[in-house]
This record gives C-alpha cells, structure tokens and sequence, in this order.
C-alpha cells in the first residue's frame, strides 16, 4: 500500500496531534492512555501495511534478480568541433525512446530515470543473466538510418581507384555492404558521404519473411512519404545505400519512384535480429549513448541473498533477544516489546512509501536491531544509578529517561547525519540501506522513548513491577583511563601507521571493480564437477585476470575480475573448456574507468561531508573541543578499519562506502554518549579537577559501552557467518569497526577533549553549552 499525499499529510497531522498531547499532558494517567494509543494506532497500521510481507515489501533487484544499466549520453561535435552540451529535452527524448525498446523485452515494472545532467539509470527484474548482452546492445544501439545514393559508376571505378588509377569523386566514399553470412563475398560501394534522407521520417518498423529472407518493412510520415518520393523519383536505374549506423545494410537498385509510403531493408537478418531492428528504428535515439556500468544478478542468487540474510537477521534477533531477556530479566522483556515494534515500524514505513529493500538495506535492518538495543541499555543503567540512591520505582524510571534523552537524542542525530549524506550521494543497493538504517534509527528512537516508557507505566500502574533485577558486568569500576591515555595513543599511532602502510603497498589492489573499473564475473557451478582456481586460470590463459573460487552454503561458484568488457568472452570461454560443470552466470558487475572514477569521488566527498557534518553538530551540542576529540575519534576509527581489511586482503567497494559512514556514525554513538556524561558531570558541580571528572564520567558509561558494543557486534557475527559472501565484507567491517570505536571513544576521543582545552588554555567546565532539548516527561 503506497499512500497519496493527501493521506499521508493527513496521517501526519494526526499523530503530530497525538504526540503533543501526549508531551503536553500533566497527569500520569493521560500520559499512559495517550502513549498507549499512539503505539497502538502507528504498531498496527504498520503491521497492516506490510502484511503479507512478501507482497508488500519491495525487492531490490539484488534480492529478486535483473539487471541495471547506467547509460551515459555521447556529447558530439557542433560544427565549430566542440562537444555539444546534453540539454533536459535530449535526456528526456532518450528516455523516453530507451523506455520503448526496454518494454520489447516484455518485462513487467522496468525502471528507467535520469541521473543527473547526462545519465539513464535503467533497471530491469527479471532479465535472465544470459540475455544482459542483447538486451546491452540493444539499449546502445543508436539506429541512426541513412539513405544515401550510389555512384551511378560505382563498380567501375572502385578497381581504378584501388589500383591508382582514379582518384575519390569528391563527396564519395568506399563502403563495403554488410557481410553475407552464408559466405557471399561483400560487395564494395562507392557511397555519397553526405545523406538524402536520414530515419526520422519512419512511423513505424515491423520484421517479415518473404519466404526467403527476412525484412524490415517500415511506413513513412506524411512528411517522409513526400522526402521518399522525391529521392527516389530522382534516382531511377540508381542504387540507394540503406545505411545503418555508419553500415551498408544493403543497396537495391530505384527501379521506379516509390510514392506509397512504404520501404523494406534485406539483409543477411536472423529472426532476432529482424525484430530488434525493427523494435530500434521505430525508436531512433536522437544522441548516442554509451553504457558506463552494467550490474545483473540471477533469480536464483538473489532468492540465496534473501534466504541468508532472513536467517542472519533472525539469529540476530534471537541472540539480542536472550542477551536482554538474560541480562535485564523484567526490564530486558520490556525492551524486547519495543524491538519488535521497532521492526513492525521499520517493515511498515517502507512499505507505505514504497522504498525498495535491497542486499545492503537488510544489513541496516541487521545493525539497527543491535542500535537499537543502545538507548535501552542507556536507559537501564541510568534507571540502575536513580534506584541505588533510594528512589522509588516511578520516580527512579522517570529520572532515568529524563537524564539518557539527550544521549539519546545526540547519538541518534550524529548518525542520522551520516546516513543521509549516504542517501544523498549513493545510489542503488547502497541507497537501499540508507533507508533502511534512516527509519530503523528513526523507529528505535521512539520504541525506546515511546513504547517502553508506556509499558513500564502501565506495569507499575497495575502493581505488576514492583522491583527490578538486572545483573552488572562491571561494580563501581574506578580505572584511571585518562592516565593510561599517552600508552593508548602510542599504541594508537602505531597501528594507525601500519594501516597506512599496509593500504600503501596494495596501492590499486585495495579497490574493487567499483572503484577503478572493470569486470566482475560470478559463475555458479553444478554438482558434477568442481573447478579449481588453476584450472579457470589455465582454461583462460590471460595474465589481466584474477580467479577465486567461493562456497557460499551448499553452492560453489567461480569469481572472475577482469578488464572492462571482456566478462562476456570469458563467460564463453569457461562454459566451453567444462561443459560437464553446468558453469551458469550468477552475477556480472561491469563498471567503466570513467564511472569507476565517479564513484571514488562522489565517496571521497560523502566521507568528507560526513566528517563536517558530525564537526558542526558535536559543536553546536557541546564545544568546539569535543568536536575535535569526537573527528579524531572518526578518523582514527575509519582509518583502522581500512588498514585491516586491507591487511586481510579485502576490497572496498560501494557497500563498503556504506559501511564506513556507518562505522563513523557508530563511533560518534559511542562518543556521545561519554561526552554527555561528561558535560552532566562538569555541570553538577563534582568535586575534583575537570581529569578526575572525565575519568569518573568514562567509568560510569563503561558498562554501557561494553553492552551497546557487545549487542551490536552479537548481531553482525551472526551477519558475517549466515548472511552469505555478498555481505560477508560489509559485515566485517562493521566488526571492526565496533572494536575499534569502543576502544576509541574511551582512550582517544576524552583525551584529545582534555589535551586540546589545555592546549588553548580555556576552562573546559566553563565552556559547556546549556542543553536546550525538550526533556520528554512523565
């Protein structure tokens, strides 16, 4: 169900209605019936939106299989020789031409939309991985058609003019008709360069069969019915040249005018070939276009992603699930409800507004499910600090989400930021999980300070909470973690500067086809035989390709990285040297040099404004040296995880872009929420130096730290082992991700805070802004 515009500002209004009485209410009872009301109402039209699931929710062409094209248009010379600037109507006018010959295919929901000045992104589902080839020149081909007259003494001055003898007849050229395919010689022609009539003239093309050969038959406009008369009633006994993108298709011989409108073009034509012909030049493209990238995954692989990664989402599910209801007992229970609406919230508001869930996209729903776990355990262990001063339950859970919703708030926005830089400069796949990583923050956010805060208020409300257990990793920890802070950095600078290092010496091989260009050929192989990575490479006998032979399940496949275009040659070439390995293509990834570079820049410029983005906002919430600490913190943590996985011998692609925005996020998370409890510390008036008031803030939000961290990293394990190869990278990088902004927001991000003030000589305590945020009541 997608909602009109109309409904959906009319939904809006309505729960922002709600939300402010709800805000605005004075009383508890109000409060838990309005609270009640809002998660029922927004819980169950969402479950009502995305039930069933498998038909509301929609796939990416990563998950159910297809082909996108990114198709760029040619800028051709003017007359003065310089590149002509591509206007909205020669976009629009090849959009709309590439839209028919795309719905020749059959194909139902194609998508095809501009990118850009100069860019067609056209997605096809469904289209098998054997037809990408067709279906790519189909979409290239220009079908300019040309007729041109022919020398009246064509055949006599073509041997004068090869032997010597004779010169070019100025206008004229030597073009050699198509070739014969049943073995004819090719005749050569003495072909006017200069056009009499061009195809712009055609209504309409259609294939036919004489009985001997096939033909395209086309009609004429009024206009062009008149434009034919005319050169043909000038050229009786001539021969016209039927050209088609710069190629003599044939050239029959005017045996009287032709006036009714009507022409056909023979040729040496196979069946397909005379319906793609015709299918192109009923729908001409006025500019040439180029294929810049080419990205296809099979039914059967996509259906595989899908089933990973269910299975990784559920067992992350799961293994959160039982950490909470283990850890917290009563209030874990209470966080599980608000997951589970978390989820009914996420899967709903996609489906409502029609966002399409991809590959990447179930890997934000993945990492959202062990966020999400982040405000709760805030929230708990503030309510564990509130209840150990003596206070009563209700007053011990409204003090504690008082004092975690500026945490909350900040951590939350910090990555929101980074997502939507994401959603701004990515496209596909990796958009898909911008979206889903935006509203699951977005959904987690209120379930946490929504939802549970309802639920406690009706437990305690009906006597059914009366105490709360939860267990403690840590009691009182009282480390001197700004001590050990100059070891720390040592250590820090050391691997930083192996990472920077190790990233050096792979040079190109750090970068996958995304990046600098090429072919990505996956190959799945039957369960006769298995190929070895030295029989592929032997088969092929090529010294510019890189063989890999992966396992993903029950299923064995063959990855071949290639130059760019060449996937398709290879593809034949394993097929026909093991015909008993039933070799099939499963995904095929082509990206030009040119798109290639695009990519890296527009993925240098999203991690740079990434970075400004979290400066700006760290220091409107805090202070100027907090954003300093919380951007070294980032940089040390993006740069440590690239290290690694380059040290493992890993490749950055696209979905690897997403993954270090969100590592970014993650880390400014986990700093945060430090950083607020520091900021409450040099607020509260504590005695000691503004070191030992840091120290004691790290220690208080330590048991936190290891918990947020430990649920989150449960979750992506479980991603990395069950949610197959494509997302095998993504996932590890998150894993390290995880480690490493831990450890950074303790031992790095509080020290250069300290350091940098001291540096400056200004009084860090003085410098605490006043935290404006509206405090959610109750």
């Amino acid at each position: 169900m997608v909602l009109s515009p109309a409904l959906t500002f009319a939904l809006g209004i309505f729960l922002l209605i709600l939300f402010a009485i709800y805000l605005t209410a004075d009383d508890a009872r109000r409060k838990r019936i309005v609270g009640l009301a809002l998660t029922l109402f927004i819980t169950g039209f969402c479950i009502l939106a995305f039930t069933p699931i498998d038909q509301k929710i929609k796939l990416g062409l990563d998950l159910k299989g297809g082909t996108s094209f990114l198709m760029r248009l040619i800028r051709e010379n003017d007359d003065q020789g310089k590149p002509r600037l591509i206007s909205k109507d020669m976009l629009d006018q090849a959009v709309e031409t590439i839209r028919k010959r795309v719905d020749q295919f059959g194909i139902g929901e194609p998508v095809i939309t501009p990118q850009g000045e100069d860019h067609i992104l056209v997605q096809i589902p469904g289209l098998k991985t054997e037809d990408v080839e067709l279906a790519r020149q189909q979409l290239e081909k220009v079908a300019k058609l040309e007729f041109k007259t022919v020398h009246p003494e064509s055949f006599s001055l073509i041997p004068q003019i090869e032997a010597g003898t004779a010169i070019t007849p100025p206008g004229y050229r030597i073009q050699t008709e198509k070739e014969d395919k049943k073995g004819a010689a090719p005749i050569k022609l003495l072909v006017k360069q200069r056009a009499e009539m061009d195809g712009t003239g055609i209504s309409s093309a259609y294939p036919e069969f004489d009985g001997m050969k096939y033909l395209v038959s086309m009609k004429f406009t009024k206009e062009g019915t008149k434009q034919f008369a005319d050169l043909t009633s000038k050229n009786v006994g001539n021969l016209l040249a039927i050209v088609l993108d710069g190629e003599v298709q044939s050239a029959p011989v005017i045996k009287e005018a032709l006036t009714n409108g009507q022409a056909t073009i023979s040729g040496t034509f196979t069946d397909t070939e005379v319906r793609n012909l015709s299918s192109v030049l009923e729908n001409p493209l006025q500019t040439p276009v180029k294929i810049d990238e080419t990205r296809s995954v099979s039914a059967t692989l996509g259906k595989d992603s899908v089933r990973s990664g269910i299975l990784a989402g559920l067992l992350g599910v799961v293994i959160v699930a039982i950490f909470m209801a283990i850890y917290y007992r009563t209030a874990g229970m209470v966080a599980l409800v608000g997951l589970v609406i978390n989820i009914a919230i996420l899967f709903g508001v996609m489906s409502l507004f029609n966002f399409v869930l991809t590959l990447p996209g179930i890997a934000g729903i993945i990492l959202t499910i062990g966020m999400a776990v982040d405000a709760n355990v805030l929230i708990y262990e503030r309510l564990r600090e509130e209840l150990a001063t003596g206070k009563s339950i209700l007053s011990a859970i409204d003090s504690a989400y008082d004092k975690a919703f500026s945490a909350i708030f900040d951590a939350n926005a910090t990555t929101l930021i980074t997502a939507a830089i994401l959603f701004w400069q990515s496209s596909g796949p990796v958009k898909g999980f911008a979206i889903t990583l935006t509203v699951g923050i977005i959904a987690s956010v209120f379930s946490a300070l929504i939802v549970t805060r309802v639920c406690f208020g009706w437990l305690t409300h009906l006597g059914w909470l009366k105490e709360f257990r939860m267990m403690n990793i840590l009691k009182d920890p009282k480390w001197d973690f700004l001590g050990k802070s100059k070891l720390a950095v040592l250590i820090s600078l050391t691997v930083l500067l192996g990472s920077v290092s190790i990233f050096a010496m792979r040079g190109e091989k750090n970068f996958g086809v995304d990046f600098r260009g090429g072919d990505l050929l996956l190959m799945s192989m039957g369960n006769n035989k298995t190929i070895t990575d030295a029989q592929a490479r032997t088969a092929l006998n090529r010294d510019d390709v890189v063989v890999q032979t992966e396992v993903s399940g029950t299923a064995r496949y063959l990855q071949i990285r290639s130059p760019f275009n060449t996937s398709a040659a290879i593809a034949d070439q394993l097929i026909a040297s093991f015909p008993e390995a039933d070799l099939k293509i499963s995904q095929t990834d082509r990206v030009g040099p040119l798109v290639g570079k695009q990519l890296a820049r527009q993925s240098l410029i999203a991690l740079g404004l990434g970075m400004l983005g979290i400066l700006f906002y760290v220091t409107l919430r805090f202070e100027l040296s907090f954003a300093i600490g919380a951007l070294v913190a980032v940089i040390h943590d993006v740069v440590i995880t690239v290290g690694l996985f380059a040290l493992f011998g890993r490749e950055l692609s696209l979905v690897m872009v997403g993954a270090i925005l969100t590592i970014a996020g993650y880390s400014i998370n986990d700093t945060i929420v430090v950083y607020d409890r520091i900021r409450e510390g040099l607020r509260s008036g504590r005695k000691g130096s503004v070191q030992e008031i840091m120290n004691a803030s790290i220690n208080e939000t330590l048991n936190r730290t290891i918990l947020t961290g430990g649920a989150t990293l449960m979750s992506m394990v479980g991603l990395y082992f069950f949610g197959g190869d494509a997302l095998n990278d993504f996932s590890l990088a998150i894993i390290i991700g995880i480690l490493v902004g831990t450890y950074s927001s303790v031992f790095i991000a509080a020290p250069v805070v300290l350091w940098w003030s001291k540096w400056k000589g200004e009084a860090l305590d003085r410098q605490i802004k006043t935290d404006n945020l509206v405090v959610v009541q109750g």
